[in-house]
């Protein structure tokens, strides 16, 4: 179903980048599930200005899938790391897929790679600290609240899904720096150092689009 995105986000940023193969663990390439129908497939590349381009599908011959306005709730936390044209829905069905939602997808990736076209990399060192500093919160956190993790252990078991989750989609949070999920986010620290595995512990969450349609953020 979802193959014609992997083709074209493929194709489209290898007009704008030169990939070349990311290593990662050839075991994540393909991966069935526990339920030996379902399938993991997982790829990645790297370019002078992306450090890792990674694609990721789950197929299944008898998969159902949900869909497209607003996702599920999102929560407060999460939205720091968001922008107001986030594609982030459910269809309800495979026509949905094929064409609402694979036309969002590929404006979506034209208009981030137009973005990655006028970047100039960064030359001095602080700033490229801070950039790293930056990425590294974000796959500390991704990788500790991300919400796709119980699909991911249902699917591969816990051993599995932990190592996909830290090597694989958030490859770079144990080599981008030396701090810790508590140091990113220290709220997140229970009495006995541990961490709270809430999602949310702010207790708001988003059900519908938090921001208008020029992009303003709705606050209440």
């Amino acid at each position: 179903l979802y193959d014609k995105f992997v083709e074209f986000a493929i194709r489209e940023v290898e007009q704008h980048a030169q990939l070349v193969a990311f290593p990662f663990e050839e075991a994540f390439q393909t991966m069935l599930a526990l339920d030996g129908k379902t399938t993991v497939y997982s790829n990645a590349y790297q370019s002078e200005k992306i450090r890792l381009f990674r694609i990721a599908t789950i197929g299944s011959a008898d998969s159902s899938i949900q869909l497209l306005p607003w996702g599920e709730e999102i929560s407060t936390e999460s939205l720091q790391f968001l922008s107001p044209i986030v594609i982030w829905t459910k269809c309800c069905s495979r026509d949905d897929v094929r064409k609402t939602l694979y036309l969002a997808f590929t404006d979506y990736l034209k208009a981030w790679l137009s973005l990655m076209d006028m970047a100039e990399l960064a030359t001095d060192p602080s700033e490229i600290a801070q950039n790293q500093d930056a990425q590294h919160r974000y796959l500390l956190w991704r990788a500790t609240k991300d919400p796709g993790r119980p699909l991911l252990s249902k699917l591969l078991g816990d051993e599995r899904c932990e190592k996909y989750i830290s090597e694989f989609l958030f490859n770079g949070k144990g080599s981008l720096g030396r701090k810790g999920f508590l140091d990113f986010f220290p709220e997140y620290r229970l009495d006995d150092g541990s961490i709270n595995r809430q999602r949310s512990i702010k207790g708001k969450s988003f059900p519908t689009r938090p921001w208008d349609k020029d992009g303003n953020f709705i606050s209440g």
